[in-house]
């Protein structure tokens, strides 16, 4: 599950049990990689917080399925198979069309977006891309692109949140082992007006 020790929820205790609460899903499971901030619960809480307010908020106007496959094209570039599993079963489920979902997989693979993205979805798929690789690399130029395919500057940050959450998590599950062993994949906050509400499900 990780390289590091853990804490189950039956030897939780306190701050850490209370968050668990918040966090599992159906059956009570727990993401590994929420797990693996077990040691230290601030992190956890800080974590889901800003994984609600980045992905999962009622305050953000990028589609649900874009910021996902936002987060499966940084996370195929670090080689996070962890968060690609998931994020992928993810964008899938709010498509729900298998057939557009491994068409998307396969353009996000080899980055080649035109064709089965939307103009102004390549162009976010490329910022975060770069962003991803090489940060220093970006200028304003980038930025005015987004503009010109009709992202507002509250839109241009939501995408890059949500590329920077991924480099987070990605670094999380990277660098303590985190596999998806024993988790179901996929499941997130489906309540997005309730950014207190972290409970994981199929919405």
């Amino acid at each position: 599950m990780t390289w590091i020790e853990t804490i189950d929820y039956a030897h939780s205790e306190g701050r850490l049990r209370k968050l668990y609460d918040r966090v599992s899903g159906p059956g009570g499971v727990i993401d590994n990689i929420l797990k693996a901030h077990s040691l230290r619960p601030h992190t956890l809480e800080g974590h889901m917080a800003l994984y609600k307010s980045v992905l999962h908020h009622s305050g953000n106007t990028l589609p649900n399925w874009l910021a996902e496959a936002i987060g499966v094209q940084v996370s195929l570039i670090t080689g996070c198979d962890y968060c690609v599993q998931h994020h992928f079963t993810g964008l899938g489920r709010i498509l729900a069309d298998d057939e557009r979902a491994r068409q998307m997989l396969e353009a996000l693979k080899n980055e080649r977006h035109d064709g089965v993205f939307e103009p102004a979805e390549a162009a976010a798929l490329r910022y975060v891309a770069a962003l991803t690789r090489a940060p220093s690399s970006l200028d304003v130029l980038q930025i005015d692109e987004l503009r010109s395919h009709g992202f507002s500057d509250a839109e241009i940050l939501e995408i890059n949140q949500v590329a920077g959450y991924f480099a987070y998590a990605n670094r999380t599950v990277l660098g303590l082992g985190v596999t998806a062993d024993g988790e179901p994949l996929g499941l997130a906050p489906a309540n997005r007006d309730d950014e207190s509400d972290w409970s994981h499900g199929a919405g």
